[in-house]
């Protein structure tokens, strides 16, 4: 089989002054692909902004003879996000790749976590991927193709101690991925999420003695993967970190059904727990359709 090339394909990466992001915007653009380089530059706090990060790597990357433009803006605001878009447009004239990269952290106990530390993190992670996603995925629709990745945690999907705000932001992302999953399929537009393990600078004082194997570009292969026309993947999630590769998914039980429109006793519940909690005969629905399809399934087998 031929090498994945994104020859005459425009990505966006959010926070690619660095770390993860960087990886990516290098790799597509020695791949061929038309890089937008986003980053404002600010602290893993979210506070500050410079030029330097983003232009340092768009720098390295037309002196390898590659294409790529720095932007600057943020991507917690609707006009920061499609500002974003718009230098994709401006310079390179389409937009074919998304990928969600850009985040902060304001980690605190739940008890002692402020309105302002809550608000600042759903608008980079959360609020800033639906931002630049959105003028994206209009783009993506009228030309029949596009790719999206989004960067979940596991703080999200399986939680983690003292990161509420950004376990919330990140279990976030995973619906709107599943969404744009399921309103993207018929113009080819996939859309998938990662759970990144790697040692960052937002990660690398949290990690201990596994942060020497999780280097950043452990996670590339997978984003590289994901974002290209070889991709036949759409609405998964993927855990990745230190070479190891995984599927994340969530599954529906069988259940238990008491009659159709039945309406038990707490009593009843109680009792009936175990079946459930039971994990045999699961399904991975595609959409919420295949929660209603379970649904239906159960009051034909009770009747």
């Amino acid at each position: 089989m031929s090498d994945i090339s994104f020859q005459d394909r425009v990505a966006i990466v959010t926070g690619a002054g660095g770390g993860l992001g960087k990886t990516y915007a290098l790799e597509f653009a020695r791949r061929g692909a038309m890089v937008v380089v986003n980053d404002l530059g600010g602290a893993a706090d979210g506070t500050g902004s410079g030029a330097t990060p983003a232009d340092e790597v768009v720098k390295e990357i037309t002196e390898a003879g590659g294409k790529a433009v720095a932007n600057h803006d943020s991507v917690a605001t609707p006009e920061g996000g499609e500002a974003i878009v718009q230098t994709a447009l401006d310079n390179f004239g389409k937009v074919d790749v998304v990928i969600n990269n850009a985040g902060i952290l304001r980690d605190k106990t739940f008890a002692k976590l402020e309105p302002a530390d809550l608000e600042i993190v759903i608008d980079v992670h959360l609020k800033g991927a639906f931002f630049v996603s959105q003028p994206a995925f209009r783009v993506m629709k009228d030309q029949g193709y596009g790719r999206f990745v989004f960067t979940a945690s596991g703080a999200g999907i399986f939680g983690n101690f003292g990161q509420t705000n950004y376990g919330a932001a990140k279990m976030g992302l995973v619906g709107l991925s599943n969404v744009l999953a399921v309103e993207g399929a018929k113009y080819d537009i996939k859309s998938n999420v990662i759970a990144p393990i790697a040692r960052t600078r937002l990660t690398e004082n949290l990690l201990g003695p596994l942060a020497e194997a999780l280097d950043p570009e452990c996670v590339t292969p997978l984003v590289t993967y994901l974002a290209s026309e070889a991709c036949e993947q759409t609405h998964e999630i993927y855990d990745v970190g230190g070479g190891r590769y995984a599927r994340i998914f969530v599954g529906l039980c069988e259940g238990k059904t008491f009659g159709k429109a039945a309406k038990p006793s707490a009593e009843e519940i109680r009792d009936g727990i175990g079946e459930i909690h039971d994990t045999s005969g699961y399904t991975i629905p595609t959409s919420i359709a295949g929660e209603m399809q379970a649904v239906a399934k159960s009051f034909e087998e009770s009747s």
